[in-house]
């Protein structure tokens, strides 16, 4: 019942050292609120260029931060996750087990209790490998209280043993990824306690369904037993931890649904309502994008009111690259396919590209692919770090990976990660103004429905199609759009790349392939 996901590749290292000038700005302990985007394409920014959604908010960190445009996350929400948390790569065959979903819904209908899916989840859990340290560790080892708040942060299902394992303090959210589905759940959890929310009535928590079509608008506008909006009940708790631990340095994690589909909003913003050139579906998402750049606005504004901005590092992220909850025949549809001649994207010599799949917001910003491919619009993440006074407000172009953040804030905290993993630290990226696009990474790998890929520091990307047995080179830097196959033409280059994606797969290019 329980399946092993493969997963992509980097490097082996050890911890970063942290230079004299970097221990000398770090000695006081920062917060840190981690705000983690769920599908959110770095296209649907209007700091990234999106034309249509303006996010004032999400913009103002990225001009008082360090924008990173060369940010790699998974392909994937649950491996994104895992790799995240553990410092780990997501082509590996033995770091983690990811559950499946589903079996919190039996407690609404009635076939399973609380305690009896806390216990099957644990029996099965008890197989998973446990690693020597995790995020939340991290920060438990300097002395922080630790809380996660939102969408749930393991598998798509995670119990109370594994969530205080990992070394949460304090959770508030879903615990299994088809619930998150869903915005207006009947329950939720904190810590082991099961939370019922007054109003919210539905058992697949409001799930609707693509395509759109004249019953799923209904279905959607239809807000019987639909009460109470989950990110309206998360911000509330976050806010809660801020005000409640303003004297504790504190980590605070928050996996947010938004945008993640199906679509699902109270009401569409006022800049979006009388906007002809979109449809009710895509009004509701943009509103949707909206509303997670509104509470990132709420939640900076509390840390001023409470004089902690200062001493706060905000990092805004997202687990993958850009998916796409708005088809509707004849302008943008799933299974994507190329509107120009209606044939469906063969992700060999045909890819989705925004102006082909008719994806009105760009929200793969130009890149090609989108969620579970390898090509770089699957993969590549906003990544905005920000601390007033300590982090440079500058782009950097050094290549990262979302696993690098365990070993990252190890440096800052001065604490072991234990057992090598495979993140490096870039905290000398952040702090040392005459580092921020040094080297950090040789290069990053990650898996896919398709297989692996691995990306070089100086741009070279290895694509594999393993079913196919087709291996594809791109030069980033001169084909941001991954338009010129190279590999006919540097051959000694594939192979150079081959063999070190094989052993960053542990021998089997198989272990980069996504079967969940």
């Amino acid at each position: 019942m329980l399946k092993k996901i493969t997963i992509s590749c980097l490097a082996v290292s050890s911890l970063g050292i942290v230079t004299k000038n970097v221990e000398a700005k770090t000695k006081l302990q920062p917060n840190v609120i981690f705000i983690y985007a769920d599908d959110l394409g770095r296209g649907m920014l209007s700091y990234e260029g999106q034309k249509i959604v303006k996010t004032p908010n999400i913009d103002q960190l990225a001009k008082t931060g360090m924008q990173f445009s060369n940010a790699y996350g998974c392909m994937l929400c649950a491996p994104a996750r895992a790799s995240l948390l553990t410092g780990y790569h997501d082509c590996h065959r033995d770091k983690w087990i990811i559950t499946n979903a589903g079996i919190y819904k039996k407690i609404s209908t009635g076939e399973l209790t609380p305690t009896q899916v806390e216990a099957k989840l644990d029996s099965a859990l008890s197989r998973e490998p446990k690693l020597d340290t995790y995020l939340p560790q991290v920060f438990k080892r300097a002395g922080y209280y630790t809380a996660e708040i939102g969408k749930l942060e393991w598998g798509f299902a995670a119990s109370h043993k594994q969530m205080k394992e990992h070394g949460w303090d304090y959770y508030f959210g879903y615990l299994d990824h088809v619930r998150c589905h869903g915005y207006y759940p009947p329950f939720l959890f904190e810590n082991q306690n099961l939370v019922s929310i007054p109003g919210n009535t539905r058992v697949d928590c409001g799930k609707t369904f693509e395509p759109e079509s004249e019953q799923s608008y209904k279905d959607r506008w239809d807000m019987t037993g639909k009460a109470v909006y989950s990110q309206d009940i998360f911000l509330e708790k976050i806010l809660s931890v801020i005000r409640s631990h303003k004297n504790k340095p504190f980590f605070l994690f928050h996996p947010t649904q938004l945008p993640h589909g199906p679509v699902s909003i109270p009401q569409i913003a006022p800049e979006f309502a009388h906007n002809d050139s979109l449809t009710s579906i895509e009004k509701e998402y943009a509103s949707m994008v909206k509303k997670l750049d509104d509470h990132v606005g709420v939640i900076v504004n509390e840390l001023k009111k409470q004089g902690l901005y200062e001493n706060t590092i905000i990092i805004f992220s997202a687990d993958n690259g850009h998916e796409i909850y708005y088809p509707q025949k004849g302008r943008c549809e799933k299974p994507y396919r190329n509107m120009v001649t209606g044939e469906l994207f063969n992700n060999i010599t045909d890819k989705f590209y925004s102006e082909l799949g008719g994806d009105v917001f760009n929200g793969n910003d130009g890149m090609a692919g989108l969620k579970r491919s390898n090509w770089d619009g699957a993969v590549k993440v906003p990544l905005i770090v920000s601390w007033p006074g300590k982090i440079q407000a500058k782009k950097s172009t050094s290549l990262v990976a979302m696993y690098d953040w365990v070993n990252t804030f190890a440096d800052l905290l001065r604490v072991s990660v234990g057992t090598p993993n495979d993140g490096k630290s870039f905290l000398s990226n952040l702090i040392d103004k005459s580092r921020t696009d040094s080297t950090v990474n040789q290069y990053v790998v990650y898996s896919s429905y398709m297989g692996p890929a691995l990306v070089t520091a100086d741009g070279w990307k290895l694509r594999t199609f393993v079913n196919k047995n087709i291996f594809q080179l791109y030069y980033l830097p001169e084909d941001y759009r991954e338009e010129n196959e190279l590999s006919q033409k540097y051959p000694e280059k594939v192979e150079s790349l081959k063999k070190i994606l094989m052993n960053e797969c542990s021998g089997d290019f198989r272990n980069g392939v996504c079967t969940e």
